[in-house]
């Protein structure tokens, strides 16, 4: 049981003709712990002096967070008899100040017994059966309010009213419900208030069945009197009725741990369907709800008036199971792996469409360039360092503020010749962490699986390394486990690079050498140059490493030798590239030299003619004693 049911559940233990004040108390608690205004309406009903438009006005007075809280609910019903099991609310009502108020007691000859005795018994003429068309259901269980009898409720004289006893699980009589004549009826109805009402100062804690609960038989759960004839009439079955809406989940559990076994079937009005739907998937139970096109508040005797008993009996036999939440975890086997969708991609090889991505690297590398001219070739769906792109709208959220953005936009569309596609939109008002609200906003945009669930798209964080740039991302080690993809740039002086560091269903490690080329838009006031820079693909750093590889003689057996040993090379070593692996030339030799045919004492010359000659080629590099692959 959620919170909310908890909370409900304790209000309908209270009873509904409070004083005023002790009344509007009950209602903002209930407010406060989730409860809805059609709950409150139907509880707040069973009071004799009930006025429909004083209830809704006082509900809507009640503001969120001020006033009275839910602890106070739990504590109003408490002191009523209410419990729950071993289940606590989560918020426990505040220490008493003052000495618990016993239960309030009917006033003489007002309780549910002495009312109950008095009244005689119901016969098939009574006009709310008539009007029901419920000729021949069973009357033995209802009584009505003989004429002269003096009970009033809500300044109407309750003779000739139908009694419905509300009978808990112990066969107790908990409380009545009196369902007035008609001209009674008329006269509440123009004061605001229902043709059926409650005995006053005792809560509805129970049931009425028409019919017989049978063991594992069927029993439909129905909100009111006429709609528990209905079923029976169509069915034989037996109907149980839950006196509102509210109570449906209380007695479905009561019925569900009565007889495990029964076929529970809930037949909510017109209104109430998704309510239904809740309950019945917390005591597996069967819903049924009208057809489509019937007013709000239409239950099955109105069906069973208009179609017959009929239709309403093919309609109770339609009754299915909630729709049942797909499994967190799938079992899936060859024929359905094989079956899954191909990975989308945003940027071929390097983003997928849907997922988290982060671009890092160190201060000064041009990483936000790189995210920018990501972001419009996104965008314009125009390829991207030759990776096909698909296009799609980008928002760019530049955090930190408006800074140059302008001007890097300005120089994008000079170097381009055209203006900034349409479909990427910016967001450049800066945070301070000095300011509440904006950690509050940065914490939300923190949550970027949450972000990235919500448009069901891909959310790339553009993020700093730490000092030391060959561990990663700064931060908690968790950051880049999250991602399902991620991009690393870095520098060497004027030299930049990006490659792809992690690809859930690509390659990793495909560097791409690019440069900042500087773009001169005009002049400012003083007459010197404005300038900002553009992402250009660094075609020399390419074309160096466009080299022929050896097809065959020892240079090919000592490049296949070598190439597994700068898996494990280290980086940063002098006249290297930054983050390629390199391996020391002697370690080189001797592992080259025992792949080489040649006489023993003739292989290392040879693997040293042969890495000459790789290096000459430019199939790698050299430099002080340290060897790399270009």
């Amino acid at each position: 049981m959620t919170d909310t049911d908890r909370a409900r559940d304790a209000l309908y233990s209270i009873p509904a003709d409070l004083p005023r004040d002790d009344w509007v108390k009950a209602g903002m608690a209930a407010h406060a712990a989730g409860i809805d205004f059609d709950a409150f309406n139907d509880w707040s009903a069973g009071a004799g002096n009930y006025d429909a438009r004083a209830a809704r006005d006082t509900w809507h007075s009640f503001k969120p967070g001020k006033g009275v809280g839910a602890g106070t609910l739990f504590k109003l019903a408490a002191d009523n008899g209410w419990r729950m099991g071993e289940a606590k609310p989560q918020r426990q009502a505040p220490a008493q100040t003052r000495p618990v108020e016993p239960p309030r007691q009917p006033a003489p000859g007002m309780s549910p017994a002495d009312v109950w005795s008095r009244c005689e018994a119901a016969t098939v003429q009574h006009p709310y059966i008539v009007a029901k068309q419920a000729a021949g259901v069973p009357l033995d269980g209802l009584r009505v309010v003989p004429a002269g009898d003096a009970l009033r409720i809500g300044g109407e004289r309750m003779a000739g009213a139908l009694v419905v006893p509300v009978i808990r699980a112990d066969g107790c009589i908990s409380s009545l419900q009196f369902i007035a004549p008609p001209d009674v009826a008329e006269r509440l109805k123009a004061k605001g208030k229902p043709g059926k009402l409650n005995l006053p100062g005792c809560p509805v804690q129970g049931s009425f069945t028409v019919g017989e609960l049978l063991p594992g038989g069927v029993a439909y759960i129905v909100e009111g009197i006429g709609a528990a004839w209905s079923c029976w009439q169509a069915t034989g079955a037996a109907a149980v009725v839950c006196f509102g809406s509210g109570r449906m989940r209380a007695v479905a559990a009561e019925l569900r741990q009565q007889d495990p076994s029964a076929r529970l079937v809930l037949v909510p009005d017109t209104g109430k369907e998704e309510q239904a739907q809740a309950i019945a998937k917390e005591v597996n139970a069967l819903v049924v709800t009208m057809p489509p096109g019937w007013p709000q508040n239409s239950d099955v005797n109105d069906l069973a008036q208009r179609e017959g008993n009929d239709a309403l009996a093919a309609l109770l036999e339609s009754a299915t199971a909630p729709p049942q939440p797909e499994p967190r975890y799938k079992l899936l086997g060859a024929d359905d792996l094989r079956n899954l969708p191909a990975l989308a991609w945003r940027v071929r090889g390097v983003l997928p469409a849907v997922g988290l991505a982060g671009l890092y690297g160190p201060s000064a590398s041009g990483k936000s360039f790189l995210a920018l001219d990501m972001a419009a070739a996104i965008a314009e769906g125009r390829r991207w360092f030759d990776c096909r792109v698909e296009a799609a709208p980008v928002v760019y959220a530049a955090l930190e503020g408006e800074g140059g953005f302008k001007l890097r936009v300005a120089a994008w569309e000079a170097h381009t010749g055209r203006v900034l596609p349409d479909g990427l939109a910016m967001v450049l008002q800066s945070f301070k962490l000095t300011e509440p609200q904006d950690i509050a906003d940065l914490a939300a945009v923190g949550a970027a699986k949450l972000l990235q669930s919500l448009i069901n798209g891909l959310v790339v964080l553009v993020h700093h390394t730490g000092k030391d740039a060959t561990k990663g991302l700064r931060g908690h080690s968790s950051l880049f486990a999250a991602l399902d993809a991620a991009v690393e740039v870095s520098r060497d002086g004027e030299r930049r690079e990006w490659k792809v560091a992690k690809s859930k269903d690509g390659q990793d490690g495909d560097a791409q050498p690019f440069k900042l080329q500087i773009e001169t838009l005009g002049t400012d006031d003083y007459g010197d140059a404005v300038t900002s820079c553009v992402v250009v693909r660094d075609n020399a750093a390419q074309d160096v490493r466009a080299v022929k590889l050896p097809q065959g003689g020892n240079q090919r057996l000592v490049l296949d030798a070598l190439r597994p040993m700068f898996k494990d090379g280290a980086t940063g070593k002098p006249g290297s590239p930054p983050l390629v692996r390199c391996i020391e030339l002697e370690a080189a030799v001797i592992a080259g030299a025992g792949r080489l045919p040649c006489q023993t004492d003739r292989r290392a010359t040879r693997t040293r003619e042969a890495i000459t000659g790789l290096v000459s080629r430019g199939v790698m590099g050299l430099n002080e004693g340290w060897l790399w692959l270009n």
